[in-house]
């Protein structure tokens, strides 16, 4: 009987972290939308280091002993031996990366690692990991970026005076080369790179020190911390340090304006395998077939690339959401924080890979975009410059008289250049055989000799230029 009342008087056990305040465990549900270790877990590298310039930081500063400073740091070392090599066991039930690590650290250096907390939270310590997860994607990204624009350079330096038809709205413009078109995604790319070091520059602040929110008392040294860990400085408020997400909101809409340019090329990419253009030709690698249909090609590879963009836009439009409405400080909402980053980290990643292996591995097929070159008129504009620079007609003039031009030939079914010199000057009488001169594909294109034109010299000089200016 006093067994029986016994056990059903007993109280659950406390919970292991907030025992001191807390005398019964959560709930299984309050664990499971508590617990963050599923996917934090990917900040230990930058954890530990946080965690050792911390507590050398407190070594120096006279907060903690040598010798205890000693065993964090040797037991630190060996957690990470143990993550990496796979034998750490992560628990859900210590919430996050944070506390495993600090529970298994007491478990190898005992006492000693209840000092490492000293003058810091959980909310300075994670928001420190995250900006060097961060700045860590950041530098990998660029990586893949200037990869994904030397795959570009080789191939416009390869096909620089291979002419093509340049479009607006999907339709013949005018003739450009395909090396002129692979440098415009290199110039996308480079601004890319550009906006990704721009965000580096705010993402380089360390928040460690600032502590839960009011910074602390102890006489930490801040800029001790920062240079260890390779940050500029360290963040000037202990308020903002701990709740600002700007950095990683920078960060997504860095990276879903540079999908957008990977979602635009991977787009010409499905365009031009069609058979109906059949301007490249991805090898076996970078294509798939049907279940059904033995003839097919399909430029998979393409697709998930030009899809991927959309998860990259929902990860930015999550994060603004989780942050629109925080008071400051900290709020758990800021957990919210890190699947979105690492998310879009993946998935802009996979992308720049697949592009980058995409152009490297694409055949251009030049016959292909000479053909192209036979429809839609594409020297109309060459004959509407002529006009207005021999015969000095206003262009609007020397347009309405190149449409009509374009409309005879069109009634011929000919191009432009085979239309008679009769039938020209039917429409003007002015018109000279000079006109010719400009009517070809390949004077319409050595003509674009403006800076950032497509003659062919320019496009190599152009290469040129971009392997100094980004590789």
């Amino acid at each position: 009987m006093n067994e029986s009342k016994n056990a059903n008087s007993a109280k659950p056990a406390a919970n292991s972290m907030w025992g001191g305040r807390y005398a019964n465990s959560p709930s299984e549900i309050m664990e499971r939308i508590n617990a963050s270790i599923d996917f934090d877990r990917r900040l230990y590298r930058q954890d530990i280091a946080g965690s050792k310039a911390h507590c050398e930081m407190l070594i120096a500063q006279g907060v903690i002993a040598s010798d205890d400073g000693a065993a964090i740091l040797g037991g630190l070392d060996a957690v990470l031996a143990e993550i990496e090599s796979g034998d750490f066991e992560f628990k859900t039930a210590l919430e996050d990366i944070h506390m495993n690590i600090e529970a298994r650290l007491k478990e190898l250096v005992g006492d000693a690692a209840g000092r490492l907390h000293t003058a810091r939270s959980r909310n300075d310590q994670v928001a420190t990991d995250i900006r060097l997860w961060v700045r860590d994607a950041i530098d990998s990204l660029d990586s893949q970026l200037k990869a994904l624009q030397e795959a570009l350079i080789a191939k416009a330096e390869t096909h620089a005076g291979d002419a093509m038809p340049g479009f607006t709205h999907l339709q013949p413009a005018q003739p450009v080369t395909f090396g002129h078109h692979m440098l415009a995604y290199v110039e996308m790319y480079g601004r890319d790179r550009a906006r990704l070091a721009d965000c580096r520059k705010r993402v380089n602040e360390s928040p460690l020190g600032a502590a839960a929110l009011a910074g602390t008392s102890f006489p930490i040294d801040r800029n001790m911390t920062a240079r260890a860990l390779g940050f500029d400085r360290p963040l000037a408020n202990s308020l903002d340090a701990v709740s600002a997400r700007d950095f990683a909101l920078e960060f997504l809409a860095a990276a879903a304006i540079c999908a957008s340019h990977v979602s635009r090329q991977a787009e010409e990419l499905v365009i031009w395998c069609a058979p109906q253009f059949g301007f490249i030709r991805l090898s076996d690698s970078f294509s798939t077939g049907s279940s059904i249909m033995p003839q097919k090609r399909n430029p998979d590879a393409a697709e998930l690339a030009r899809a991927k963009a959309g998860r990259i836009y929902g990860a930015l439009t999550t994060l603004l959401v989780v942050i629109k409405g925080l008071p400051l400080a900290y709020g758990k909402d800021m957990q919210e924080d890190k699947e979105p980053v690492f998310d879009a980290t993946d998935s802009l990643s996979l992308m720049l890979a697949a592009m980058a292996g995409m152009v490297s591995d694409m055949t251009v097929a030049p016959d292909a975009l000479r053909r192209a070159l036979a429809d839609g008129f594409p020297t109309a504009t060459d004959l509407a410059d002529w006009l207005v620079r021999v015969l000095d007609m206003p262009f609007r003039d020397a347009h309405h008289v190149t449409g009509t031009l374009v409309g005879v030939a069109e009634a011929q079914g000919v191009a432009l250049d085979a239309l008679s010199l009769d039938a020209m000057q039917a429409v003007e009488p002015r018109i000279t055989q000079d006109v010719f001169s400009v009517l070809s594909i390949d004077a319409s294109v050595a003509s674009r000799t403006s800076e950032g034109g497509t003659a062919v010299e320019l496009v190599r000089q152009a290469a040129a230029a971009a392997r100094e200016r980004f590789l």
